[in-house]
C-alpha cells in the first residue's frame, strides 16, 4: 500500500489534492481513500490531508504516520512543523518552491533518500500561469505522477476534468501536464540520464 501525506495551509486546496489523487487512482483501477486532518479550521492554518492507494481494498482509516510520499504544498511550513516525520527510507518528497533544496536547507537531510526521489519545483507558478491564481494542487499531482510512476498522467487529467469541467478543468490539466514534464526532467537530471 502507498501512503501519501499532504501538507499545506487552509484554503490552498490540500484536501482537494488528496481527493483528486484518490480519483486518479480509481481511474487506474486501484483502490484509494482520501481524508483530511484539520487543526484549527481557519484560512491559513496548517492542514494535512492523506491518501492511500493499493491494489486491494483498504481497511485502515487512521492518519498516515509512515508516509511513502510527502507532498509539501506550502514551503513556509518546512521549518515550523516536522513534515518528514515517519517518512519511509525509500520514500519520495515533492515540494512546491521556487528555491533549490540547498536554499531550503534540506539537501543534506533529504540526501538519505534514493536519487531521484526528491524534487522541488514552482507548482504555484504553474497555477499562476494557467489559472491566473497561485494554485499548486493540480501541478503537484502531475509532479506526483512523474516522481513516483504510481499513477498515469492521463488519470490525473481525467480526475481534474471530472472535478472541474470546462475551461477551469482544462487549465488545471495543462498545469498538471507541464508539472509532469518539469519533474520528469528534474528526476532524469538527478539520475544522470541524458536528455534530448
Amino acid at each position: 500500500m502507498w501512503q501519501v501525506r499532504f501538507h499545506g495551509r487552509g484554503g490552498q486546496g490540500v484536501v482537494t489534492a488528496a481527493e483528486l489523487l484518490a480519483m486518479a487512482a480509481f481511474t487506474d483501477g486501484k483502490y484509494a481513500q482520501a481524508f483530511p486532518s484539520f487543526g484549527s479550521e481557519r484560512m491559513g492554518a496548517p492542514v494535512m490531508a492523506f491518501c492511500r492507494i493499493d491494489d486491494k481494498p483498504i481497511r485502515t482509516r487512521d492518519a498516515v504516520t509512515r508516509p511513502d510520499v510527502v507532498i509539501v504544498q506550502d514551503a513556509t511550513l518546512l521549518h515550523q512543523v516536522d513534515l518528514f516525520a515517519g517518512l519511509e527510507p525509500r520514500g519520495f518528497v515533492l515540494i512546491n518552491s521556487t528555491q533549490s533544496l540547498n536554499a531550503l536547507h534540506l539537501k543534506e537531510f533529504l540526501s538519505t533518500l534514493p536519487v531521484g526521489h526528491v524534487c522541488a519545483f514552482p507548482a504555484s507558478d504553474l497555477g499562476l500561469k494557467y489559472l491566473k491564481r497561485p494554485l499548486a494542487n493540480a501541478p503537484l499531482l502531475g509532479g506526483f505522477a512523474a516522481l513516483t510512476g504510481l499513477i498515469r498522467l492521463a488519470s490525473v487529467e481525467s480526475a481534474i476534468r471530472q472535478r472541474f469541467p470546462g475551461a477551469i478543468g482544462e487549465a488545471n490539466a495543462a498545469a498538471a501536464r507541464e508539472a509532469y514534464e518539469q519533474v520528469t526532467s528534474s528526476v532524469m537530471e538527478a539520475q544522470g540520464v541524458p536528455q534530448r
